[in-house]
């Protein structure tokens, strides 16, 4: 790597060198990418663009592979002491002049790059085939990959069926129609929501942890109003303590037997 690589290298900022790590290992970047890939990508703005451009260069002189340029960048970042700041992201109209992470790319992007975990929480979903496609196609190409799902079940107004029914119906639905891998992923819910009297809570949250080390806390949905049409906001981080943070509480509710799983068969 030539000095002014290396010096484009050193000056991007530690977030920046996260998001290009997190292009990199997700196959949305690779070395020979073009400025209007690196845009899309990254949204580096125009002072940034060529230094992203001339190592992705240097990188494909050197013969090195996207996933060990990725781990060089996070090397950098951990030798270096940063601790990335989050991105925002958002879904819904452009605005000229702004820049801001997409809502659906990074959903793509968390779960491509992810190989040992995924957690993934959210309210609604429509279209499961859809919603779900990204990770389900990741489980099946990596058998190892070790998934978690938290999903609620909505008890419609004046609905008496009983709840180990209403869990049961959910159940089939969603393995029959919605979940559209070979791989299944654990699956939990919160009974609460199915509570004959009416709920009494739900689980409402929206998020996805990969590998306990990126964490993406959003308004959105799984659904493709939220993920592209409707105006969403969110935060993605790949501090491993807020990562931790959220799937410790995700375990503990799960251990405490809040959220019980869902039947598998």
């Amino acid at each position: 790597m030539n000095e002014q690589a290396f010096n484009a290298l050193i000056e991007l900022p530690a977030h920046l060198r996260s998001s290009l790590a997190a292009a990199l290992d997700a196959g949305l970047l690779r070395f020979d990418s073009t400025a209007t890939a690196v845009r899309a990508n990254l949204s580096p703005g125009a002072d940034r663009e060529g230094q992203v451009l001339r190592l992705l260069g240097a990188w494909r002189r050197l013969g090195l592979s996207e996933p060990a340029a990725a781990a060089w960048l996070r090397s950098l970042n951990r030798l270096a002491g940063a601790s990335p700041g989050p991105d925002f992201v958002w879904s819904g109209p452009e605005v000229p002049g702004l820049h801001a992470r997409d809502t659906r790319r990074v959903y793509d992007e968390v779960i491509g790059a992810a190989s040992r975990s995924i957690w993934a929480s959210t309210y609604a979903f429509f279209d499961g085939e859809r919603a779900f496609r990204v990770l389900a196609e990741k489980m099946d190409a990596l058998p190892a990959l070790d998934v978690t799902l938290l999903l609620n079940i909505h008890r419609g107004r004046g609905v008496t069926t009983a709840a180990d029914h209403l869990v049961r119906s959910f159940a089939d639905s969603f393995w029959k129609r919605e979940w559209p891998g070979a791989a299944r992923p654990t699956v939990f819910y919160d009974p609460r929501s199915v509570e004959p009297d009416g709920p009494k809570g739900v689980l409402h949250a929206k998020a996805v942890v990969a590998d306990e080390e990126v964490v993406f806390i959003t308004s959105a949905n799984f659904t493709e109003a939220a993920l592209d049409r409707n105006i969403e906001t969110g935060l993605v981080s790949r501090d491993r303590h807020l990562a931790l943070t959220a799937v410790r509480h995700f375990r503990a509710l799960i251990d405490r037997k809040l959220l019980l799983p869902l039947p598998m068969d």
